[in-house]
């Protein structure tokens, strides 16, 4: 799994590109909690996104926790079958999902 991050004085986007699963998922976590201490507004690219598994979904949900409590969360461009994943498990209903 590819991370890119961009941080725009306290916006953080994260741009993930490959699959999110229980191998990558740590990488993901390691990553994210150091540059998300100062963000107000975090934002998951899922564009290139193939995959995800529950880890990665436990990623999303540790940060959309924290986020709320510091500010805001965005997720966007989901492919059709990650959103099919998101509405199963009723994740449409905690995180924000633009598309």
């Amino acid at each position: 799994m590819t991370i890119t991050k961009n941080l725009d004085g306290t916006k953080l986007t994260i741009a993930l590109e490959g699959r999110l699963d229980t191998t990558t998922s740590p990488q993901l976590e390691a990553e994210m909690h150091p540059a998300i201490d100062d963000a107000t507004e975090l934002t998951f690219d899922l564009e290139k996104l193939a995959y995800i598994s529950s880890a990665g979904l436990r990623v999303l949900l540790s940060a959309q926790k924290i986020m709320n409590k510091q500010g805001s969360m965005t997720i966007k461009n989901v492919c059709p079958e990650i959103m099919d994943i998101f509405d199963v498990t009723g994740f449409v209903d905690i995180l924000n999902i633009e598309n």
